[in-house]
């Protein structure tokens, strides 16, 4: 039986539709039960067999910190998806980010070992891995991780729970690690992640950041994390991009899938400077939540190129273009907005 955590978000969900359409056996962790909506409304995008095919998977209340329902999750356990994570980049979120990700992440590992889990998948991100000093070399799996730099709280906890995978595979555990970069895919509008950015561009941007950032279909990651984890492939990590854009190429690729103008200002060091400010001190006199913070600035700001060469190599795999997965996230997301009319 394969075991998900994390099953209620965008990968997760995605990666439930493959495992039911392909007959496999499955138990899924969730949190809250308002939550497996999510999952059905992605099923929704893809098949009129909701319901059945949901109903296919065992669904069990627990979280990746609450170790009784966890060793419960993993009876009869031969495989583990680990997908759960809390993604925030706002500094004072930093203990709540390293309770799920790096101590969620222990948990699971110290469990997929006492249970003798045959091979362990975990999707990190390209976040967690260094940095070139050069802005045009490839960043690579082999880019070191620089602890001295000025790395945001979720790359942070993200490379945290990285250490605790590797952890694991000194200690006998098979496991693969993969590195996406932006993941787009439909269903979830509202939760920070590349959906929130249709929605915004939708709504009207004014301005673009004149960074660059890579970018990768849902189904991808999903195809690849199968195919890795039916694979001989072991301990091993892979960076999963389909291309790396400017973000006002992406931003202008968005604006037209949507009929939509694309913001037409540049986002300049200054002004940022200043948003970044303004938002700490918003936060602090007012309690607002972060939505800018000086490391979001800096790489928002900064070009970076990843490497997807050593994915290709060992998986004869071929990306979905961007502009193609641009259009079918852009496609539900107008439909989803009409339903709503």
């Amino acid at each position: 039986m394969i075991l998900v955590t994390g099953g209620t978000g965008l990968v997760g969900s995605h990666l439930l539709y493959k495992l039911v359409s392909n007959d496999a056996s499955i138990r899924a962790i969730y949190r809250r039960a308002h939550k497996l909506e999510s999952v059905k409304k992605v099923f929704a995008y893809y098949t009129d067999e909701v319901e059945t095919l949901f109903n296919k998977i065992e669904w069990i209340e627990s979280n990746i910190n609450d170790i009784p329902s966890l060793e419960l999750a993993f009876t009869n356990i031969t495989r583990v998806y680990h997908c759960a994570a809390f993604i925030s980049f706002e500094p004072n979120k930093y203990k709540e980010l390293r309770k799920i990700n790096i101590k969620g992440t222990a948990n699971i590992v110290n469990l997929s070992i006492s249970n003798n889990i045959e091979k362990l998948c975990y999707i990190s991100s390209i976040a967690a891995i260094g940095h070139e000093p050069h802005q045009d070399t490839l960043i690579t799996e082999k880019t070191e991780w620089n602890p001295e730099a000025d790395n945001s709280v979720y790359a942070i906890t993200k490379y945290g729970a990285e250490m605790e995978v590797w952890r694991g595979t000194q200690e006998g555990l098979d496991a693969i690690i993969v590195n996406p970069g932006i993941i787009l895919g439909p269903g979830f509008w509202n939760n920070g992640g590349s959906g929130s950015l249709f929605k915004q561009i939708h709504k009207g941007l004014k301005y673009y950041p004149k960074g660059t950032s890579a970018y990768i279909d849902v189904w991808d990651v999903v195809d690849i994390m199968f195919s890795l984890m039916t694979s001989d492939i072991k301990n091993e990590r892979y960076i999963l991009i389909a291309e790396n854009l400017p973000f006002k190429t992406f931003q202008d690729k968005v604006a037209k899938a949507l009929h939509v103008n694309p913001p037409k200002k540049v986002a300049t060091s200054f002004l940022l400077a200043i948003a970044w400010r303004l938002d700490w001190l918003s936060s602090a006199l007012f309690g607002k939540r972060r939505k800018l913070s000086k490391q979001m600035v800096n790489s928002i700001s900064s070009k970076t190129v990843f490497d997807n060469s050593k994915l290709k190599r060992d998986l004869d795999f071929n990306f979905t273009p961007i502009d193609v997965s641009i259009t079918k996230v852009s496609n539900y997301y107008l439909e989803d907005i009409k339903k709503l009319k």
